[in-house]
């Protein structure tokens, strides 16, 4: 009984865990305590959390419960435990990368999301896994091994915030952090069940160091309802004077109730992106998904901006970001860095300047065309995957719908492309394939459009109620 009462605090939405810590209905120990207990007896089965930080996490909470005893002013997020992701830098413990080069690297100073979120409150549990320099959208690498998705643990959970996205769905942490450059906040959601939003370029701000192609990864929030991810991005949200892409417009609306009506919104439906292969079984999910805004009161047609020039833009600024970021370290350990990986940073290395000037002036293009698109429409709706989970064994689907993978990211086009355009677009829990594997739905929203993007998102799912169906890992 005792494991039961525990896991049902496991399972509640952060805004609920929220309210019980301030009114101290439950403690912050006993909240951080029944999290530990359930990762001790979960994670081993799908390996999300990948170091524990269980002894500081006790007493941060001790000390969080001393504050409200005092009558201290509390932040938002008081109490909650989080697991960060691994390419999220903590102070003083170990973050790797998911790199046998960086196996033993304890940062000194918090990446800023996490800065930002310990502020508000936020108890760390410990790091999530993430596939190797968090490139690709498979939770894989060879400090730590696969994540399995919890619905079916012979499948992958998505990457590259899969161990953040499965320890969700596994009710390890109510909330998450991650980043997205071609899918990995909406991918792993996609896999596992749970809700994961891209926010728009500069929307959380990514610290000095940001590269000027920046806007291509952006960090963001995961957690199990649209509304807990909305209140993390209250959190995480807002100016940063250090970051040169910050956005200035202030982040507490995201806090707001995201009830409204729909009634006339303008929806555009892609089934495919414009021609994109696309499994059937993710079809067979979404095509009755699709149907749901109709019935809520909006105007559904089919719809496909033209994304012509997106791959282009995405796979020449990809290469050479990651170029810029790891050249030199895949040049002084030669070997040491998985293959794939390796070949699309030593491609970085041979664009030249004019053919990354030429994909710039296309993102511009697609953004202006992008724009256009949302004059005439208030919401997009697509495909966050072209597949549903795969063999956990694969790095990555070979094929799609019968049609080869030019490589270990050609799979993901249907979320790459949309961040090409620079929309904020989110992955929310739309149904099950007949054997049991989750599918999402992703709903782009125009430029700097996160909260009626948040608002269109809670409706559907408040309509669905996919997401509340729990994995069985019993």
């Amino acid at each position: 009984m005792e494991d039961v009462i525990e896991d049902e605090l496991c399972h509640l939405p952060a805004v609920e865990l929220v309210k019980r810590l301030r009114t101290r209905e439950v403690s912050a120990r006993e909240v951080v305590t029944a999290h530990l207990d359930r990762v001790e007896r979960v994670n081993p089965a799908i390996n999300a959390i990948v170091t524990l930080t269980a002894d500081q996490a006790l007493a941060d909470a001790a000390a969080a419960d001393e504050r409200l005893a005092h009558g201290e002013e509390v932040g938002p997020l008081h109490g909650i435990p989080v697991a960060h992701k691994d390419n999220h830098d903590v102070a003083g413990v170990r973050t790797t990368y998911g790199s046998p080069l960086l196996a033993d690297n304890v940062p000194t100073a918090h990446s800023p999301i996490v800065e930002r979120m310990r502020a508000a409150g936020v108890i760390t549990l410990g790091k999530t896994n993430v596939p190797e320099f968090g490139a690709g959208s498979h939770t894989m690498n060879p400090v730590f091994g696969a994540t399995r998705n919890p619905y079916r643990p012979l499948l992958s959970a998505g990457g590259s915030s899969g161990g953040a996205a499965a320890a969700l769905a596994a009710g390890l942490h109510p909330l998450a952090d991650g980043n997205d450059m071609g899918g990995s906040l909406r991918n792993p959601a996609s896999f596992c069940n749970v809700v994961g939003l891209r926010p728009s370029p500069g929307r959380v701000p990514g610290g000095p160091g940001s590269l000027p192609a920046s806007w291509l990864a952006v960090h963001g929030p995961m957690a199990r309802t649209v509304e807990d991810v909305a209140l993390l991005l209250s959190v995480i949200a807002g100016y940063d004077p250090h970051s040169p892409s910050s956005l200035r417009e202030p982040a507490a609306p995201f806090a707001e109730p995201l009830d409204t009506d729909l009634t006339g919104l303008r929806v555009a439906w892609s089934p495919d992106l414009g021609g994109l292969p696309v499994d059937p079984a993710v079809s067979q999910v979404l095509e009755p998904a699709v149907k749901v805004f109709g019935d809520l009161g909006c105007e559904v047609e089919e719809a496909t901006p033209d994304l012509t020039d997106a791959d282009e833009v995405f796979r020449t600024l990809r290469a050479r970001i990651f170029h810029l970021n790891l050249g030199a370290l895949a040049e002084a350990h030669p070997g040491q860095i998985k293959e794939t990986l390796a070949a699309e940073i030593a491609y970085g290395g041979t664009l030249s300047g004019q053919r990354v000037e030429k994909a710039s002036v296309l993102q511009t293009r697609l953004v202006a065309s992008t724009r256009e698109f949302f004059s005439k429409y208030d919401l997009l709706l697509a495909p966050v995957s072209q597949v549903p989970p795969f063999p956990i064994r694969w790095e990555y689907p070979e094929t799609v719908a019968g049609h080869e993978m030019r490589d270990y990211i050609d799979w993901m086009r249907s979320s790459s492309a949309i961040s090409a355009t620079r929309c904020p677009a989110i992955s929310v829990p739309a149904g099950f394939t007949p054997d049991g594997s989750p599918v999402g739905l992703q709903m782009i929203g125009p430029h700097r459009g996160e909260l009626s993007l948040l608002r269109a998102a809670h409706m559907f799912e408040r309509a669905t109620r996919h997401g509340e169906r729990r994995p069985d890992l019993s």
